[in-house]
Formats: structure tokens, sequence, C-alpha cells
């Protein structure tokens, strides 16, 4: 017998213990893909229709009327059209720029 057995613990592994691979299941036939379905067209972002650039016209020429400075119109105007891009209407996004 030897005596380090007796004497002593055996000394402590360092490290993460390693991962134990397990058997791969045997890869099952593959079904036929199903045909893909077709990509929903996004509407066009980028430009306002005549009818929203009108609307915005005169939502924007009430608030000048109304006594909103230069600097306040222009940041409103450009927080509306970004808005009116994502298909918003001119009520809905004033709605959602004032409720902030």
């Amino acid at each position: 017998m030897s005596s380090y057995s007796d004497s002593k613990p055996p000394p402590k592994k360092r490290g993460r213990p390693k991962k134990v691979k397990e058997p791969e299941p045997a890869p099952a036939p593959a079904p036929e893909p199903a045909p893909a379905p077709e990509p929903k067209k996004k509407k066009a972002m980028g430009k306002l229709t005549e009818k929203q650039r009108a609307e915005l016209k005169a939502h924007i020429e009430k608030h000048k009327k109304s006594g909103m400075s230069p600097s306040e119109v222009k940041s409103h105007r450009m927080s509306m059209m970004v808005r009116l891009r994502k298909g918003m209407s001119v009520k809905e996004a004033h709605r959602d720029i004032m409720k902030k």
C-alpha cells in the first residue's frame, strides 16, 4: 500500500469540468420544404402624399398663428413628418407628440 493515499487527500482538480458528449441521435429524414410564403410588401416610406402635405401645411400654419416660435414650429413639423411617414394621420401624430 502506498502511504500517499493514507496521509493526504487527492489533489483537487482546477478549471471547469469537461462537457460530456451525448451520442447524437440519427438525423430524421428532412420533410419537403413548404413553399415560401410571399413576403409582405411594406408601404413605401420616405415621401408624403399630396394630401398629407396639405394637411401638415394647414396644421403648421395654425400653430404659427397661435404664437409658436420658428424653432418650435420646425421641430414640431419634423416630428409630425416622421409619424406621417409611418402611416399616422395628422390628428394621431399630433396627439402622440403632445402626450410626451
